[in-house]
């Protein structure tokens, strides 16, 4: 659990700030590291991969909404 919000906030800013954007090499890199990871911790991959696809579904379709209605025209 985060127990200061707004310092992590901070330091993200500042760490995005210094370093850039992430090129796609480096960001599917990160990726594969966190992917690696939760197979090591044991919580990948998911035993039922399905599990909350409805969820993710209608998360899906509020943030496409939402992004077709802030597009420039």
């Amino acid at each position: 659990m985060i127990e200061n919000p707004r310092a992590l906030n901070e330091f993200e800013d500042r760490l995005s700030r210094t370093e850039g954007r992430l090129d796609a090499r480096r960001a599917f890199a990160l990726v594969d590291a966190m992917w690696r990871e939760g197979v090591a911790l044991g919580v990948l991959p998911p035993s039922d991969p399905m599990e909350g696809i409805e969820t993710d579904i209608r998360l899906a379709s509020i943030l496409n909404s939402c992004s077709r209605k802030s597009s420039p025209s």
